[in-house]
């Protein structure tokens, strides 16, 4: 979704800007990290925010132009992360 937001918006067409960049290595660690994993839903509905708030602001701005988009892209990724939306909050996994 990164890739699609970054493509439009800032007309990149090979490799990512320096800024989509690093919001998706961010973005990785954050999920690398998530204590949810597995039974993870989607971050908007997490109860833990792991997001810093300025890239918080970030990659919601990119989730919002991607997500719609994405349905004529990848539509089967697309009916995953609807699904993934309507989990129950998820149960935290033992460290």
């Amino acid at each position: 979704m990164i890739e699609r937001y970054c493509q439009d918006v800032h007309r990149q067409r090979i490799k990512l800007c320096s800024q989509c960049e690093e919001l998706r290595t961010y973005a990785l660690k954050r999920l690398e990290k998530c204590p949810y994993q597995e039974g993870k839903t989607t971050c908007v509905q997490c109860p833990t925010h792991c997001y810093r708030k300025d890239m918080r602001e970030r990659i919601r701005e990119a989730m919002r132009y991607a997500g719609p988009r994405m349905l004529f892209r990848h539509p089967i990724l697309t009916l995953f992360h609807v699904f993934d939306g309507r989990r129950k909050t998820p149960v935290r996994r033992s460290q």
